[in-house]
């Protein structure tokens, strides 16, 4: 099994670090800078970043908080959030991303993510999936954009196992039904996923104790382990986090 990566990540709205539950209701988290140079401190292997309000507000991703952030760390930072384009993705790397998530754009317009992996690399390309559970899909999971506001009546799965031929080097699956509930990843939506792709897949949305960081890799199939409420609310550290999945016979990067 590949080594497993812890991936705090920033949920951004107003310049400041937000967490809700299930995208609302949402707490001051702290600034995004001070809390990326923390979290690469505490042993973060990769952040990310996400302007949960861009598309909502359609606009671009704020290109200044990004540079801020960049510029305070050395681990990989995945940027997403109203990148609509390639110039907007070629900006954003410019300002320090190392790799951009795209979601919403990519399903109104598939082709970025072919054109975005052959001109920046597939490596640099995320295409996030948001699913909600929903019984007329084949797969039980219907694709959903705009900060899981709006279905959009394609099948979740075969949207990822899409996106990984048309380019995408990473997949991100946030179940909208558990994201910011701490009662665990979705492991079926995730195991679905994993199973429907071959490249690394991140686990995201709902982690709230060390076994589900745990089951995230083992049951989910996930790589990467993202959490947002449990970082920064302090519940867990992130060597916590690490020395609980290598004493369960995890390797860690």
């Amino acid at each position: 099994m590949e080594s497993v990566k812890i991936m705090p990540c920033l949920d951004m709205k107003d310049g400041r670090v937000v967490k809700g539950v299930n995208f609302v209701d949402l707490k001051d988290a702290g600034d995004p800078v001070e809390n990326a140079t923390f979290y690469q401190q505490e042993g973060a292997d990769e952040l990310a970043m996400l302007d949960i309000a861009a598309t909502l507000e359609n606009r671009g991703n704020r290109l200044e908080w990004v540079r801020n952030v960049a510029a305070v760390i050395t681990i990989p930072l995945t940027v997403g959030g109203g990148i609509g384009s390639l110039k907007d993705i070629e900006e954003t790397l410019a300002a320090g991303a190392d790799k951009v998530s795209i979601n919403s754009a990519a399903v109104k317009n598939p082709a970025l993510i072919s054109q975005a992996s052959a001109k920046f690399g597939s490596e640099r390309i995320v295409v996030a999936v948001d699913a909600r559970r929903n019984v007329e899909m084949p797969s039980g999971f219907e694709l959903v954009v705009a900060g899981g506001t709006k279905p959009v009546g394609k099948d979740a799965i075969a949207w990822a196992r899409e996106c990984e031929e048309l380019g995408a080097g990473t997949i991100l699956p946030t179940s909208m039904d558990g994201d910011g509930t701490r009662a665990g990843y979705d492991l079926e939506f995730t195991r679905a996923i994993a199973d429907a792709v071959s490249v690394p897949v991140i686990a995201s949305g709902g982690a709230g104790t060390l076994e589900h960081f745990y089951d995230g890799v083992v049951k989910g199939g996930a790589q990467v382990l993202l959490a947002a409420s449990v970082f920064h609310f302090r519940t867990f550290r992130i060597c916590e986090v690490k020395e609980y999945l290598l004493s369960r016979g995890l390797t860690m990067k």
